[in-house]
């Protein structure tokens, strides 16, 4: 497959079809291709051949997602850089991913002192779409996603990992053909927003974003319902967004709604069901080590689901990644058992960013059906079943000892939500003054008293897994991916 070829073949045999939707406008593949073709003649002009990785600012407009193709078609990659994170950030990235050019659509530079190509306003009459020849080791983007030691650690994916995932994705069955109209929630530092924007434009479809100015929840369904959206990526929180007005979403147009990028709750899938009585509802699962996402598993409206702790199972492993479930040595664990979600394939990342260390931390060699394997550990704490189907525990660092015991916050999480009647609730563990490592619960809610809250839990957990503070809040607060943010919800406890 060459990946930036058959993105040149659908633009060219679409031109007179929409490729983009946002903020209003609605923008043809033939705009879409001049505004390629002129940051490609800008890029040609002021950025030497062996500058391979550009910054991008990543803004909502079709500027931004055409300099994406452009730099593809150059043979380089785009490194994202979301204009409202801290400076220091921004440039630390910069200076990890020796970055010497940024392409930016905002009306006044983001970054002064980086060389700039103003791309907002370049568009060229003479369309160049003919791309520059690549490798598949070639890199198509390196996302940089939080670190342990608070330096932010980059994963590049080349061209041969993303068509992987393409090849991948379209075994799965999940069609999108040019008449689709599909969902782009997604920051473009979050790479679910890749195949948000890829798999439409590979077939001619168009994409719809999320304007930053705008309630992300409340127009994503406005979306769906005033344009008749056929197909959406999503986080399960959005789902939490807009649970209370379930009743009044009805959109019979959906034909696939796919969830990634955090644990789907079972009971909540159950009800959105039938918000989208006519779709097909997944739940896929990967990190961005392994290319956006490598399992999958499809709801079963009218049988019994599989879940765990109130999860619906992230399914068994897409057509080009192998995934296995490992203890701490490294040794497959029985069927049923739990361990390590372990992944492998030509979707994996060649390796963290200059980042030697933390590559073998990470990344280990294994002899697997009778040749050496490299494997990568996703920190998910899973088990599988005799079927092939995983079901996810929560991460591992998720996991807190009490006493001495080893407790997994999910389970706390689902006995609460089943006291509460499925409000919305977060466990996490916080060391206390004296040391000590506590439960804190938060619940998205006015407060209440939790007398009864606290009865109902000691009836299904042991003491030692009772919360011993309870906190509310009127919304759980998502970082910049569209998740809530868990780490913002332990700090009220320390």
């Amino acid at each position: 497959m060459n990946l930036v070829a058959d993105i040149q073949k659908s633009i060219e045999s679409n031109l007179d079809r929409s490729s983009f939707y946002i903020a209003g406008v609605d923008y043809s593949y033939h705009k879409l291709a001049e505004i390629i073709s002129g940051i490609r003649e800008s890029i040609q002009k002021s950025v030497s051949n062996d500058e391979i990785n550009i910054g991008l600012v990543c803004n909502d407009d079709i500027y931004t997602y055409a300099s994406i193709i452009a730099l593809w078609m150059e043979g380089k990659a785009y490194v994202p850089l979301n204009p409202e994170f801290p400076i220091s950030r921004n440039n630390t990235i910069i200076k990890q991913a020796n970055i010497g050019t940024v392409l930016d659509s905002s009306a006044k530079k983001v970054f002064e002192e980086t060389n700039t190509i103003q791309t907002k306003g370049l568009t060229r009459s003479k369309i160049n779409l003919i791309p520059k020849e690549t490798t598949q080791g070639d890199l198509a983007y390196i996302f940089f996603t939080s670190g342990t030691t608070g330096t932010p650690k980059g994963v590049p994916i080349t061209f041969g990992n993303l068509s992987s995932f393409i090849d991948a994705f379209w075994d799965l069955g999940y069609t999108i053909a040019k008449d689709d109209r599909c969902l782009q929630m997604f920051e473009l530092t979050f790479d679910l927003s890749v195949m948000s924007y890829l798999a439409p434009i590979l077939k001619g479809a168009c994409v719809y974003t999320i304007p930053k100015d705008e309630i992300k929840y409340s127009y994503i369904f406005e979306l769906m319902e005033d344009h008749e959206l056929t197909f959406a990526l999503m986080v399960p929180s959005i789902l939490h967004y807009v649970r209370p007005y379930f009743d009044e979403i009805d959109c019979p147009n959906m034909k696939f709604s796919l969830f990634c990028g955090e644990a789907l709750p079972l009971d909540v899938t159950e009800e959105w069901s039938k918000c989208v009585p006519n779709a097909t509802i997944a739940n896929v699962y990967g990190p961005t080590e392994c290319t956006i996402f490598c399992t999958d598993y499809t709801y079963k409206r009218e049988e019994k689901n599989k879940a765990y702790n109130g999860v619906l199972t992230i399914g068994s492993d897409m057509k080009n990644t192998t995934t296995i479930i490992v203890d701490e040595d490294y040794n497959e664990v029985p069927f049923g058992e739990k361990g390590e979600l372990c992944l492998s394939g030509t979707q994996l990342t060649p390796g963290y960013w200059k980042n030697e260390e933390k590559n073998k931390e990470t990344f280990f060699i294994k002899e697997y059906k009778g040749r050496p394997t490299r494997f990568y550990r996703t920190g998910d704490l899973c088990t599988v079943d005799h079927e092939g189907d995983i079901l996810y525990l929560g991460r591992v660092d998720f996991q807190a000892k009490i006493q001495g015991f080893r407790v997994e916050l999910s389970e706390i999480e689902f006995h609460t939500k089943a006291s509460l009647h499925k409000m919305n609730v977060v466990a996490v563990a916080f060391v206390n003054k004296i040391k000590n490592t506590e439960i804190g619960l938060v619940i998205e809610s006015d407060a209440f008293d939790v007398k009864q809250l606290l009865e109902d839990l000691k009836t299904k957990l042991p003491q030692y897994m009772i919360p011993t503070q309870i906190k509310f809040i009127d919304s759980f607060p998502l970082n910049t991916n569209g998740k809530t943010d868990r780490k913002k919800l332990k700090e009220m406890f320390t």
